[in-house]
């Protein structure tokens, strides 16, 4: 292909992506040497915690044609998923918050299917290789956004968009065509703002775009298998699953639109849940229920774990001890120790609250 052929091809990319639902899509080429110092740092480190996944196939990471040789430039794409206007945090300590991206279908399946379908319509214009990536590989997807002029890196880590915020996901096409590269956003546009960093509850945004996920509320409680730290359990307050504290605080999301994507939708009333509807259900329920969610990425043990920190952090009352204890009893007889454990430090959690709260009234 001449180089009138492809911008003219990359023109017609961008309506397709359009019309799959995608927001944005930019182009780069395949260097990412000035990204892979402050990744290896990050290793060296050892932030990634348990996520062990992150410290393999390295080369592919930080050298994208190693992943798919043959590959000269990556299409990047972004897709909005936030469903709600203006969106805050539910402080009520009885209410079961659930990261935004996590209340509908898996994004996963959404992304990867469209992307794949963007693919096939270049494919059948151009016999040339492509395929399509959604965190289904080792691939450094931030890095290549802002190369592709998506956005920049956010000091609590995420690409931001001026247009949009950071309520995107992101997914990739790799190909063997020589696009023309987007210019690549190397600006720090959050300035001096240090939002993020100060609002997050356990202190894991430890500098500007420096992340010890080892302390992160999303890590804790969808990536970490075993025990939560006790020093983060109060902290994590009535999280169930991810955070979103650094996105909602951060300026740049009053520009963040509202997705029209059904698959994003939440589902099962999940965005209004309370701990209580939450623990009431049983494995069985919980695997039909979170079905073709990204809610599966833990299992039934660590949801209900899960449920035990919110609710040691909840007000006390009786319908919430009675469900714990049910609770208690169902892992017992399951031999689930790390459940029985977070089950145990919730109720005595809430057993001293009550007894302060009580004595706080009697004196009064």
């Amino acid at each position: 292909m001449n180089l009138k052929e492809i911008v003219s091809l990359q023109g017609q990319i961008n309506g397709w992506a359009k019309e799959l639902g995608f927001q944005q899509i930019g182009f780069t080429d395949t260097d990412l040497s000035a990204y892979t110092p402050d990744y290896r740092k990050w290793l060296a480190k050892r932030f990634y915690g348990d996520m062990n996944y992150m410290a393999r196939n390295i080369a592919k990471r930080e050298n994208p044609s190693d992943l798919l040789p043959g590959t000269v430039c990556i299409i990047s794409a972004r897709m909005d998923y936030l469903t709600e206007d203006n969106p805050r945090l539910n402080n009520d300590p009885n209410a079961a918050n659930i990261s935004r991206y996590a209340l509908g279908r898996d994004y996963h399946k959404t992304l990867r299917k469209r992307l794949n379908q963007l693919a096939k319509r270049i494919e059948n214009h151009v016999d040339h290789q492509f395929r399509a990536f959604v965190d289904s590989a080792p691939v450094l997807e931030k890095p290549i956004a802002t190369k592709a002029g998506l956005g920049w890196i956010g000091k609590h880590t995420l690409v931001l968009n001026e247009e949009a915020g950071s309520f995107f996901f992101l997914g990739e096409i790799f190909t063997d065509i020589p696009f023309k590269s987007n210019l690549d956003i190397t600006e720090d546009r959050c300035g001096a703002c240090r939002a993020c960093i100060n609002v997050c509850p356990t202190k894991a945004i430890i500098g500007p775009r420096q992340l010890d996920a080892r302390r992160c509320i999303s890590y804790l409680t969808i990536e970490h298998k075993g025990s939560i730290p006790v020093e983060f359990r109060k902290a994590i307050g009535n999280r169930i699953f991810g955070c979103d504290d650094c996105q909602l605080i951060c300026p740049w999301n009053r520009f963040a639109r509202t997705s029209i994507e059904t698959d994003f939708a939440p589902r099962h009333d999940l965005d209004a849940a309370t701990l209580i509807d939450l623990l009431a259900w049983d494995e069985p329920t919980f695997l039909t229920r979170t079905e073709g969610m990204a809610l599966r990425r833990v299992n039934y043990s660590q949801w209900i774990r899960n449920l035990a920190v919110a609710a040691g952090n909840a007000e006390p009352n009786v319908a919430l001890k009675r469900a714990l204890r049910d609770q208690r009893v169902k892992a017992r007889e399951r031999g689930d120790e790390m459940c029985l454990e977070h089950l145990e430090w919730a109720l005595t959690q809430l057993e001293s609250n009550d007894s302060s709260s009580g004595s706080a009234h009697d004196i009064a």
